[in-house]
């Protein structure tokens, strides 16, 4: 889909394969019902991660918490439908948002031993493994870009940004990564 992916001995930039994705706004009384019925407890902590299953592989399962009352669920792409129908019947009594945002994004994997001081070159993050440790997830910027970001193990970061701005992020870290090959 984008040109010029970032490929060198500290740092690889992948898209990652056709995947559904959700914003889920709930109440708090909604998350164990929500977690069963999505095959996965959502985190409770604030601008946490967790997953199930390999990336991209039927029955993987990612919920990342990014606001008081908002998880971001992603899942396979042909996984979609039934999660949203398993989601919708168990928060029925419940008040609830459950919004596909499949096609507004697009998600990368950035790992190497270097991925963590290429995000910094655009980011006003710490991506220091202290200040970020593997499983914090979080929203920013880099450079003009808003991305979602979810450090998965401590080389390897889930990147997930609109879709329109995916060729101006590529282009941006392949300009960082040239400072820091």
């Amino acid at each position: 889909m984008v040109d010029g992916f970032v490929d060198t001995p500290r740092f690889r930039l992948i898209e990652a394969p056709p995947l559904a994705r959700f914003v889920l706004r709930a109440p708090d009384a909604a998350l164990k019902a929500a977690g069963k019925a999505y095959g996965l407890a959502l985190p409770e902590g604030l601008n946490q991660g967790a997953s199930h299953g390999e990336r991209g592989k039927p029955g993987a399962r990612v919920a990342l918490h990014l606001g008081p009352d908002e998880w971001w669920l992603i899942v396979p792409e042909a996984e979609g439908p039934e999660v949203a129908a398993a989601l919708e019947a168990a928060l029925a009594s419940h008040p609830h948002s459950l919004v596909e945002v499949s096609h507004r994004q697009v998600g990368f994997v950035l790992e190497g031993e270097g991925a963590a001081a290429l995000l910094n070159a655009g980011c006003p993050l710490d991506f220091s493994e202290q200040a970020f440790p593997p499983g914090m997830a979080t929203r920013s910027l880099f450079h003009r870009v808003g991305l979602m970001i979810w450090r998965m193990a401590p080389g390897l970061f889930r990147l997930e940004i609109d879709r329109t701005l995916a060729p101006y992020f590529v282009t941006a870290l392949a300009e960082a990564a040239k400072d820091h090959s």
